[in-house]
């Protein structure tokens, strides 16, 4: 390895992913790294395209549309792929909100029954 390419292994224990992963981001052709033979060699392009894909994944992002914002940029649309990528963010914002207050109700409400179930239990400890 130079300090320019990294090899699979060194990239899945940067990044803490399986090697399974690198492999199916390259057939999904999401990174592209240098092939010598057998051995793939991971560049400094690949490995930021990496961070994105895995930050895209944690936010919720599909594959799809991360492809869609690397290509913006390797086409060097950048002002698009900012518009495109503020677009997307706002839409999957929305819906984790979304969900974090349906998880919120649904803590509350479990709350609300265990706090019932709790004293039905008291009350019929002390009836015994």
């Amino acid at each position: 390895m130079t300090e320019q390419t990294m090899t699979i292994r060194q990239m899945c224990d940067a990044f803490e992913v399986t090697p399974r992963t690198l492999r199916f981001y390259e057939a999904k052709e999401l990174l592209a790294p240098i092939r010598e033979g057998q051995k793939r060699l991971f560049t400094r392009r690949d490995r930021a395209r990496l961070k994105l894909i895995m930050r895209g994944k944690r936010f919720g992002f599909s594959l799809e549309e991360i492809r869609q914002l690397l290509d913006l940029y390797d086409m060097g649309r950048t002002k698009e792929q900012l518009e495109r990528s503020v677009e997307l963010a706002e839409h999957h914002l929305a819906e984790m909100q979304a969900r974090r207050d349906e998880l919120n109700d649904a803590i509350s409400e479990l709350s609300e029954q265990l706090q019932w179930g709790r004293a039905e239990l008291k009350k019929s400890g002390e009836a015994a």
